[in-house]
């Protein structure tokens, strides 16, 4: 039982505040009406002015009794809510308030649904507190704010990572327990989040949780997709895609804001002003709505914000008269219009239809942020507005290419809206605005036909064309005008707008520069027009000879290639930095994807190698090893401060550790087992070696040489004795998990091919126990947290120098799971912390792959013998009826599309095999293998998210922690 004062500093009991509220002075969770009063209490609380109400306080009476209540201080405005730490009792009171006053279902009744809802709602009513007191003490402070956006946020389950944040976990499982349930049980009722797929999404909400939990002032904004990617099905037929449900019951964490929303546009047309000034008219017109969510730190007050939007139209835009004489469709064409956009993650983009909808979402997402971003500035600047001082109070990160319609966004906000000037307007963004980088594939560099961006927004094309030209004139001013060669070659790398004729200013600098030189000497003008200095000059020269013809000549376009829009150079044109996500691929940015700007502008590229959180991946998923780093760390702070986990090095060799580190490792695969039984009906061997593979299905991924290696596995153990089998081999439960895009018809090829092969080895009785091959079907967070604690190996085999970081690779290597991989993305940093002893390394480096395709393409490689058996065993037919020809096909040939093996499957699979033969070798002593899984644990301390943002914060947002007192 718990009892709750009312005290105040500046309160009595005559106030006429207090007289309008009715309640007792104390309230104790056993009575009837406790969460009644207690709520009264609360609306009492936001009924006073701020400057009362920061003198309310709610404390425990026990806790009272323990000390003495203090103001808070150093300019807070959070209550004393330390003393208000509620107890089972109070929990269960405050779920049964909400079971019967907040429902979501029928009165009769308190099933695993209804109780899931009413825990959730009685947790959100303790954010909500520390949620309200965080964003007021940011209008106040009034600080530099950092504000995230990313078309992902992929946040997994809330309710376990929401009291375990609060540290109310015990006190919750308590609760539940008096009410008839399991706090598991329950939290196994909430869906996934459907806000993301991979790992971007995942590291953006990685980074929310650090945020919070080290008290930066940052918000996070993203869209409100109603159906997600889609749901995964694993049929006969391969991936089966349906559409998500996760809001078809509510969403209990989300807030929506009906009085904040915002105007997005469409189409129409830019009319200019008198004055120059431009207005973008007509169109269609939608409204972006917030939906707001919570997001705790751990052990700490301040909670921030996840702030999504959802798309809608005026009501008036329902045509009643169309729909009065049946012509539905037209009726609601206006609102399906809006809605549509925040429908789907990704929509597929093969058609124009897709492509428009993409480019609405993106734009939706920056508009509506930017909008509010300017709102929150304006209003917390007071009468003391100053539009300079706005990179000083905002720090805008695009999350990868999608938000790069935030630059001219913004301009256009600045010039169009708040009436400053071009000069103005670029300045403060190219001070506010910066950019991820998450990838080198050439495909993954966002560009948009100028065509279509022309018809969507006009008014974005006009002020990109401006940007370009900033751009072409400070390469201009960098390089010079002289070596026409040199020039060429930097504009056709580096301009905004590719395949385009060059601005009119730009045109006259050049034939200014050619006539000056002309004037000054009659023979360097001979050398100027000579046609081995114009190239692409046409043999003959125009009628008129003009110096601007020949130029324009040097610099023309491709009529036979479309004009595009480069989001990736825009991003860097506009961006203040630019920084990649782990060491070998910020270099490779520097040095291969953007070396040209990087030699124009090297103090705007940074590294910050990407992180996890450390509370979802390791403290509260696998609560049984926590225990045991806290045991032999001797603190509970390498919850927050990783460098602590490097004390268990010291410990390798400890029996006692390694006895305990064993046990959590084989409850957690016990705990696989019957996830695995409950989601593919397959039955697998705990004491297998659980190896893994989960992430979005990808060919340089390479999921590809991961099966051929369990294919020629199985050949060999096919064409042993059993007791050569046993010898040879160690037993291998080997995990797939993953989506392929739904129009990305290789990647399917690649699930269909594993399922076959897993259907075949999982049914063959001379094999029993020795491989197992398992699909798990929908891959999300919830499934990780699974997965990842019980696993032995894991696989991070892309072709080198083509994953930007990963960051699956990190939370396996905290799990105490050894990698095998390539030197590729963050493995690179693992490898070296983890020591290379305890990582397996195979395959061609980042700095060979260009040399080997070009041998490729001419002819020179020779495959694997073992290789070409495995290609022969699987179109010989054992894996079913199914054709996989051009799945094998495209390991083939030296040249064409979808052939000549691009990700050099081939060139890596004799390595990847012998590897492998390393790992059962390894994995058959124990001992060493138990040491090795301590040390990844021990080495994975700089892979922490709250690193990440340190660094983040630090050296690009230039803020500071915000602590609420």
């Amino acid at each position: 039982m718990a009892a709750f004062r009312l005290s105040s500093s500046s309160l009595n009991s005559n106030n006429p505040h207090l007289s309008k509220f009715k309640f007792p002075s104390t309230i104790t969770s056993s009575d009837s009406g406790f969460w009644t009063n207690w709520t009264r209490l609360l609306l009492f609380r936001t009924s006073l002015p701020s400057s009362t109400r920061r003198k309310l306080w709610i404390s425990n009476v026990a806790k009272d009794q323990q000390k003495e209540l203090k103001e808070p201080v150093n300019g807070g405005v959070v209550d004393d809510f330390d003393s208000f730490l509620p107890d089972s009792a109070s929990v269960a009171a405050s779920i049964k308030y909400h079971s019967e006053f907040t429902p979501s279902f029928s009165p009769e009744g308190f099933g695993l649904s209804k109780a899931y809802y009413a825990t959730a709602e009685s947790v959100r009513d303790m954010l909500i507190i520390n949620w309200n007191a965080t964003y007021e003490y940011y209008e106040r402070m009034n600080v530099k704010q950092a504000y995230y956006l990313s078309m992902e946020f992929l946040q997994g389950r809330a309710l376990l990572n929401a009291i375990g944040n609060l540290e109310l976990s015990g006190i919750y499982a308590d609760a539940l327990r008096v009410l008839g349930y399991n706090l598991e049980e329950i939290a196994r009722q909430e869906s996934d989040a459907a806000l993301g797929n991979g790992g971007l999404g995942r590291l953006a909400s990685c980074f929310l949780d650090s945020l919070a939990t080290l008290n930066y002032p940052a918000w996070g904004y993203g869209l409100r997709y109603k159906y997600g990617l889609f749901k995964q099905l694993i049929t006969k037929n391969g991936q089966e895609e349906v559409a998500e449900n996760w809001l078809e019951m509510g969403n209990p964490w989300e807030i929506a804001r009906n009085d904040i929303s915002y105007p997005v546009k469409f189409y129409g047309e830019v009319i200019s002003g008198a004055d120059g000034s431009k207005q973008w008219v007509g169109g269609e017109d939608i409204t972006a709505v917030a939906y707001d969510v919570p997001i705790p730190g751990y052990k700490t007050k301040t909670t921030i914000n996840l702030r999504l939007w959802s798309t809608k139209v005026a009501p008036e835009q329902f045509d009643l008269s169309s729909f009065n004489v049946g012509n539905h469709a037209n009726a609601y064409a206006a609102i399906k219009k809006a809605e549509k956009i925040c429908y789907v993650l990704y929509p597929g983009d093969d058609s124009l239809e897709g492509k428009t909808l993409r480019l609405k979402q993106q734009y939706t997402l920056c508009s509506a942020s930017l909008q509010d971003i300017v709102a929150r500035f304006e209003r917390r600047s007071g009468e003391a507005l100053d539009w300079e001082s706005f990179p000083e109070k905002v720090a805008v990160q695009m999350n990868d290419t999608h938000p790069t319609l935030c630059i001219p966004e913004l301009i256009r906000i600045l010039m169009d809206v708040k009436a400053l000037t071009w000069k103005q307007a670029w300045d403060i963004t190219s001070r506010t605005v910066a950019y991820t980088n998450h990838t080198v594939l050439p495909e993954a560099l966002e560009k948009w036909g100028f065509a279509l961006m022309q018809e969507l927004l006009p008014r974005h094309v006009q002020i990109i064309e401006m940007i370009d030209e900033e751009l072409i004139h400070s390469i201009v001013a960098k390089y010079g005008i002289k070596d026409h060669e040199l020039l060429q070659q930097k504009l056709k790398e580096m301009r905004v707008l590719e395949n385009f004729e060059l601005p009119d200013s730009v045109m006259e600098l050049l034939v200014n520069s050619v006539e000056s030189a002309v004037a000054v000497d009659p023979i360097e003008e001979a050398e100027i027009l000579d046609e081995e200095s114009l190239p692409g000059k046409e043999e003959e020269e125009s009628e008129d000879g003009s110096i601007a013809k020949k130029i324009d000549v040097s610099f023309k376009v491709d009529p036979k290639q479309p004009k595009m829009i480069r989001m990736a150079n825009l991003s860097v044109v506009g961006g203040y930095a630019v920084n990649g996500v782990a060491e070998i691929h910020s270099e490779i940015v520097r040095t291969e994807v953007f070396s040209d700007f990087y030699e124009l502008w090297p103090e705007k590229f940074q590294n910050k190698t990407n992180g996890v959180t450390p509370r979802r991946w390791i403290r509260f998923c696998n609560p049984d090893l926590s225990k045991i780093i806290t045991k032999w760390t001797g603190t509970k702070h390498w919850v927050t401060d990783t460098e602590k986990l490097a004390i268990l090095r010291k410990f390798a060799d400890n029996e006692d550790l390694q006895s305990m580190w064993k046990e959590a490792k084989r409850i957690n695969k016990l705990k696989v087992v019957s996830f695995l039984k409950e989601k593919t009906g397959y039955l697998v061997s705990p004491d297998a070696m659980f190896d893994v593979q989960v992430k979005r299905i990808h060919e340089y991924k390479r999921q590809l040489l991961n099966i051929l290696g369990i294919v020629y596995r199985y050949k060999q153990m096919k064409e042993m004795t059993l007791e050569e089998r046993e010898a040879k081999f160690v037993p291998r439960v080997c995990i797939f998990g993953g989506k392929a895009f739904a129009t990305y018809v290789q990647a399917k090829r690649i699930v269909k091919f594993i399922a076959d092969v897993g259907a075949t080895v999982n049914n063959d009785p001379d094999i029993g126990d020795l491989l197992k091959v398992v699909f798990v079907p929908d891959y999300n967070v919830s499934v990780a947290e699974v997965l990842i604690p019980g696993s032995d190996l894991s696989q991070h085999i892309s072709t080198a120098g083509m994953e930007a970081s990963g960051t699956s690779n990190m939370k396996f290597a905290m799990n105490g799971c050894v990698l095998i991989g390539t030197l590729d993305g963050a493995n690179v940093e693992i490898r070296e912390e983890v020591g290379e002893d305890n990582f397996f390394l195979f395959g061609a480096r980042a700095h060979e792959i260009a040399t080997l395709r070009k041998e490729r393409a001419q002819g020179k490689f020779v495959p694997d013998p073992r290789f070409e058996e495995v290609k022969a065993f699987v179109r010989s037919g054992v894996f079913g009826s199914n054709n996989y020809e051009e799945l094998m096909g495209s390991l083939e040939g030296n040249e064409g599309y979808g052939r000549a093996d691009y990700f050099l499957v081939g060139k890596d699979f004799p390595s990847y095999i012998e590897c492998q033969d390393r790992v059962d070798e390894a994995y058959r002593d124990q001992k060493r293998w138990t040491k090795m899984s301590i040390l990844n644990t021990a080495g994975s301390y700089k892979f922490s998210s709250d690193r990440t943002i340190h660094e983040y914060a630090r050296d690009i947002w230039k803020i500071s922690p915000l602590l609420l007192s």
